[in-house]
């Protein structure tokens, strides 16, 4: 991810004559494709990359901060036409529960109770 990915996971899954192994996908921008494919073929056991252009819907994204007993909690605001959803960052509940030696779901509910 500090590479530039958009993202990356690993799949467990089954090569010829049943061995196990990991496959390592990567979704890049199209123009850093080339960058991180070498980057995978240095640092990793693969001798080949496969790749594949994809389109994507991708909701616009924004922030607001709700105040909350626990502080303040930014929440992450995603558009799409009439399609809207609000989350709770994470690190943000997390720190909050640490701080206030609360369960993280106490966090997230306060945050869910200021949405409502």
């Amino acid at each position: 991810m500090d590479a530039g990915a958009l993202d990356a996971y690993f799949t467990p899954i089954q090569m010829k004559k049943n061995r196990p192994a990991t496959q390592l996908s990567v979704l890049v921008q199209p123009a850093d494709r080339d960058r991180l494919a070498e980057l995978v073929l240095r640092l990793t056991t693969t001798i080949g990359v496969r790749y594949q252009t994809l389109n994507r819907t991708v909701m616009n994204r924004d922030f607001e901060t709700v105040q909350t007993q626990f502080g303040a909690i930014r929440v992450k605001v995603a558009t799409f036409k009439d399609i809207a959803k609000r989350t709770p960052e994470f690190e943000d509940c997390l720190a909050a529960a640490k701080h206030y030696h609360v369960a993280l779901q106490d966090v997230y509910q306060a945050v869910y109770r200021k949405l409502d």
